[in-house]
């Protein structure tokens, strides 16, 4: 079935605000729209829940429901336990946090493996422990494609690597990363997962528990939510990694790893994306019930929806003069996240497309390490050019046209 635009167009107020009336946006890997069960939760809570959560009087009772409701059925979404899903001020801020956990755990000599295709937040923290003595070895992307070779990573590993750390896809590259094969291979090695899928995870929610990392983390304003960082920790190493939060919080696995006090009525927002999801599963006739597989259902409706809208982006974009398509031109390969670089700097090029109705970015979008990689120049950065299943055929073309006028 084929995804109704319309339908869901109409679940986000943005689409029907005056001010944004004629421009296309193009910037949604760096935070998206926001939908409007979301909203609406959001305004009940601050409106009629806004006292600390978790008492005995009706208004904190309510408020401590919602906020372990969005914690329950974003879990069952992902295919994991309810506790095995944390909430924190950002997903930068999780993997801190993490690292420190991590630091505290393993011994010097020991070792973890990075990538330079990562988005800095997946990277930073991990490459910090060195200062500890902990070895970093970095798996390197190609440098003309900007793939990952699982193989590459196979001849990186041994009996001291304790976590490989690496991205659902990046968010320049852009290529979806094979994470069952090469959670499976790491796994084989004696070594803990940890994926980055803040720019995988806006494009239909994954199944955590089939796809087998430990750690999973992503950020729900990207998601069509509140500003927050979702952080799967699976029991077996979340139970082993030294509590980061209060001592008297160390036996509960999701405040484990959570030292900041939770956001109450944005974490209690996050229920209105499972809302969103429910929505868009009953409307196109999806599974009537399973919380994975309404959200499978819901995730193959984005992705094909996707997918045949940026196939002619890439194609029109791909053997263009003077302009280098980062990673795979085949659609099917990749999130509709498009950075291209160009002979000169790409942010006047962004001001320039934003007068002609399109919203994007140009710069190194914290990706500094993969740029320097393919020999992209940071400081003139890559014009990103990024959708998801909102987005309409008619804002496709309204991009490609701007392209040809300003490129």
């Amino acid at each position: 079935m084929a995804l109704d635009i319309d339908f869901v167009r109409g679940q986000f107020p943005a689409f029907s605000e005056p001010s944004l009336n004629g421009q296309a946006f193009f910037e949604n890997a760096g935070g998206s729209y926001t939908c409007k069960p979301v909203i609406d939760r959001l305004t009940r809570f601050y409106t009629q829940r806004k006292v600390q959560p978790y008492g005995a009087y009706e208004a904190s009772r309510l408020g401590g429901a919602e906020m372990d409701e969005a914690r329950t059925r974003m879990a069952a979404l992902l295919g994991v336990e309810a506790d095995e899903l944390s909430f924190g001020p950002s997903t930068t801020q999780n993997t801190y946090v993490l690292a420190q956990a991590v630091r505290q755990w393993m011994q010097p000599g020991e070792a973890i493996v990075v990538t330079n295709q990562d988005h800095e937040a997946n990277s930073g923290p991990w490459r910090r422990l060195a200062e500890d003595g902990i070895e970093i070895r970095e798996w390197k992307l190609d440098p003309e494609s900007g793939h990952l070779d699982p193989q590459a990573l196979e001849d990186l590993l041994d009996e001291r690597v304790r976590l490989v750390c690496f991205p659902h896809c990046s968010n320049v590259v852009g290529e979806i990363n094979p994470v069952t094969e090469i959670t499976a291979i790491a796994h084989a090695a004696g070594a803990f997962v940890c994926v980055d899928g803040v720019s995988y995870a806006p494009h239909g929610f994954p199944n955590v528990g089939e796809l087998g990392p430990d750690i999973y983390l992503f950020s729900s304003y990207k998601t069509y939510g509140p500003h927050q960082g979702c952080m799967v920790i699976r029991r077996a190493l979340g139970e082993l990694l030294p509590n980061q939060a209060h001592f008297f919080n160390s036996d509960v696995l999701y405040k484990r790893f959570t030292p900041a006090g939770p956001d109450h009525a944005q974490i209690a927002a996050c229920a209105g994306m499972a809302d969103y999801v429910d929505q868009l599963c009953d409307h196109h006739g999806g599974p009537a019930s399973g919380a994975v597989a309404r959200g499978a259902f819901v995730h193959d409706l984005m992705r094909a929806h996707e997918v045949e809208l940026l196939q002619p982006l890439l194609d029109a974009v791909k053997d263009r003069n003077a302009v280098r398509l980062i990673g795979p031109s085949d659609a099917a390969k990749r999130a509709p996240t498009v950075a291209l670089s160009l002979e000169g700097a790409a942010e006047p090029v962004a001001a320039e497309l934003a007068k002609h109705g399109i919203m994007a970015g140009g710069g190194d979008f914290y990706a500094v390490r993969a740029l320097q990689a393919m020999g992209v120049d940071p400081a003139r950065g890559v014009l990103r050019l990024s959708f998801t299943h909102y987005t309409s055929r008619a804002e496709i073309d309204q991009l490609l046209d701007a392209l040809d006028r300003v490129l």
